[in-house]
């Protein structure tokens, strides 16, 4: 059993930044790939990015391509979600999600969402 909890989340201006963190609970955190998603209103979830067990290989969707940047710290059981040059297109509540598979489209847990805002 794996719990997330993510932070990070608020309200920013366009073309700024915010860096989401997802902290897992227990020791096998090291054994998830990790994948970051999000949802905006009246519309179906997205995925943003996956990384993999070691934080050797990240995959992210084209939208945010260039701008996001995932990492995690195994160490401090956490994932991060680094968020550049924002777009009030990013609006939505990020998802932090664990896949005993990486790239597997079917993901084991999931955090509860943190908040981004991004006013043009």
């Amino acid at each position: 059993q794996v719990q997330l909890v993510e932070s990070g989340g608020g309200w920013v201006q366009a073309g700024g930044s915010l860096r989401l963190s997802c902290a897992a609970s227990g020791r096998t955190f090291r054994n998830y790939a990790m994948g970051w998603f999000r949802q905006a209103p009246g519309k179906e979830r997205e995925f943003v990015v996956a990384i993999s067990r070691s934080g050797d290989s990240t995959y992210y969707a084209d939208s945010v391509k260039g701008r996001f940047t995932a990492s995690r710290d195994n160490a401090k059981n956490t994932a991060y979600l680094q968020m550049n040059s924002l777009k009030p297109e990013d609006t939505a509540v990020y998802y932090c999600a664990a896949n005993r598979v990486y790239l597997r489209n079917v993901y084991d847990y999931w955090g509860q969402g943190t908040q981004v805002t991004v006013s043009s």
